[in-house]
């Protein structure tokens, strides 16, 4: 298959077929993400994506599920989206589901019609990174959007029907804004009530903003024993309704899985047994994106 430069897709996808709709991220600010920093954002030609899905179809047998990356395929035509997923359902008839990277701002362009309309076109969930639930986070790290914009996307998103799965990043407030972190995040997934919600522990990585203002001092990381708090005070004020969470990404120091609100005692009790004894936390050189 034809790929430009790293590519990165959830956990979720990891045996899906994965193709480039666009390349790079359009916001591309953020201040803690190197992902897409060595690539020029573009849509690729509409032409080039067809071909590369006729290539997959004479290359592979069987395809369940696909997923269309860049960091926020999104962000394509409406147009162009339809006839990209009508052109799946057309060579790819045994496809159970297509996934999506979803920037906030790509969403509230979009009608809740229009959203529903890719649904029925096969589109079946989206990956929507939230951050933080807070104002003064999402300011500092250069997110591009507020947590009201953030709230009336995801709303959105499970309005149409498509399964929506949202990240959150523990210890992106650092020591002085970890409390509100976790407050503001719980409030903001209360008000979403998505599928699911997948919690990522910060890395910091070279070339980034935040690289620098940790090596100035200017940020304060949490160690992994402050991090264990702010996730269970995230935990704690969760008021969802069927939402799976996940906590056991590469980054993550502990890991956590669960169904809420029933697995919700589950998981307190599990971090407060890490709290008191440290045990079972990963060490820093095995945490990788």
């Amino acid at each position: 298959m034809r790929y430009e430069g790293s590519v990165y897709r959830p956990p979720s996808e990891a045996y899906s077929y994965i193709i480039q709709v666009a390349i790079g991220c359009s916001h591309n600010k953020c201040t803690f993400c190197s992902m897409y920093k060595d690539k020029q954002f573009r849509v690729r030609d509409l032409s080039e994506i067809m071909k590369d899905l006729e290539m997959a179809r004479e290359q592979y047998k069987s395809v369940e599920r696909i997923f269309l990356a860049d960091g926020n395929a999104l962000v394509l035509k409406m147009q162009d989206l339809e006839m990209i997923l009508k052109k799946i359902k057309e060579l790819f008839p045994e496809c159970k589901r297509v996934g999506i990277y979803s920037a906030p701002k790509d969403i509230l362009r979009k009608s809740v019609d229009e959203l529903i309309r890719l649904k029925e076109l096969g589109l079946g969930i989206a990956y929507l990174g939230l951050e933080s639930g807070s104002n003064k986070v999402l300011e500092h790290i250069e997110k591009g959007v507020t947590k009201e914009e953030l709230i009336e996307a995801g709303k959105k998103m499970v309005q149409s029907g498509i399964k929506l799965s949202v990240t959150l990043i523990s210890g992106i407030g650092g020591k002085e804004n970890w409390k509100e972190h976790a407050l503001e995040s719980a409030k903001i997934i209360n008000e979403i009530q998505p599928d699911y919600v997948g919690l990522l522990t910060l890395l910091i990585q070279s070339g980034t903003q935040i690289y620098d203002e940790v090596q100035k001092g200017e940020f304060k990381l949490l160690n992994p024993t402050e991090v264990m708090v702010e996730t269970k005070e995230l935990i704690e004020h969760l008021k969802v309704n069927n939402c799976m969470f996940r906590s056991n990404h590469a980054s993550n120091y502990i890991s956590l899985a669960g169904n809420l609100p029933q697995d919700k005692e589950k998981l307190l009790k599990q971090l407060d047994r890490a709290i008191a004894s440290h045990s079972n936390i990963k060490e820093e050189i095995f945490r990788r994106l």
